[in-house]
């Protein structure tokens, strides 16, 4: 396999898996792989045949960190926009992401799963924010995730500390949603990707944005988000897919089609 299949793409009914493929370094994000992988996920805004995202590490483990093994003659602030740039394209994504994590998750790594919207771990998964222990500074967004996800608190003993905790403990702290068997993982991740893309891809992508929002503003703010977003939902023909399925008892097929006649020219 070819140094340049650093990142591996596959897609299955509406979910695209990109795979960090080093596994000779457990993962851990090259210059080059922080550069596909923020490609890979601006990408995938403009492509709307993907509806769930699910993001893996080859050879048993998620990501390292990054790999800070890798010489490089660039000013720390581009390394670091690197950085940035992956967290917010990530962050950007209107569609639900998944990370399916087996084996490590250390520094950025960790954080990179921790931008998705949901984790799922098996029992011999291990976290860190590994930063201290190298002389840095928490990055990849940890510093804003963090203290959402688990109070300052917990925030401050995971970063200050570096501690490794297992999967049961981050679920237990609300850092992992689901822990899987490493035999069940892979089923699991697929069948909650397929229930994710079978979902209405408008409204959830609303949803997606009016809880990130709502995490940081007034109950009235919040009340008028959710007014302005709701008519959006009306004008698609998901609105009254779903009401014909419920009357006809069966599944919805939801599309995300706008149902608005286009006023001619």
């Amino acid at each position: 396999m070819s140094e340049r299949q650093i990142l591996l793409t596959q897609d299955r009914d509406g979910v695209r898996t990109l795979t960090l493929n080093r596994p000779l370094r457990k993962n851990a994000l090259s210059p080059q792989l922080w550069v596909e992988l923020r490609d890979a996920l601006r990408a995938i805004t403009d492509d709307d045949s993907v509806r769930v995202l699910v993001i893996t590490g080859a050879g048993g483990a998620f990501c390292s960190g990054a790999d800070v093994s890798v010489p490089e003659d660039v000013h720390p602030n581009r390394k670091l926009r690197r950085l940035t740039d992956v967290a917010l394209a990530l962050d950007e994504l209107p569609i639900p992401t998944i990370a399916k994590v087996t084996g490590v998750a250390v520094g950025a790594g960790w954080n990179l799963a921790l931008g998705c919207d949901f984790v799922v771990a098996t029992p011999d998964s291990t976290f860190s924010q590994i930063f201290a222990k190298r002389g840095l500074s928490v990055d990849l967004g940890g510093s804003w995730l963090l203290p959402r996800l688990v109070g300052m608190q917990q925030a401050n003993r995971l970063v200050m500390l570096a501690e490794t905790i297992d999967a049961g403990e981050a679920h237990s702290m609300g850092l992992v949603t689901w822990v899987q068997s490493a035999e069940e993982i892979d089923h699991f991740v697929q069948d909650l990707g397929d229930r994710l893309a079978a979902g209405p891809p408008v409204a959830t992508a609303h949803s997606k944005a009016l809880l990130k929002a709502g995490a940081n503003s007034t109950l009235a703010e919040a009340l008028a988000n959710e007014a302005r977003a709701q008519p959006g939902n009306f004008a698609t023909v998901d609105s009254a897919e779903a009401y014909a399925a419920f009357a006809e008892k069966r599944e919805a097929s939801f599309t995300g089609k706008w149902a608005v006649p286009q006023r001619k020219s």
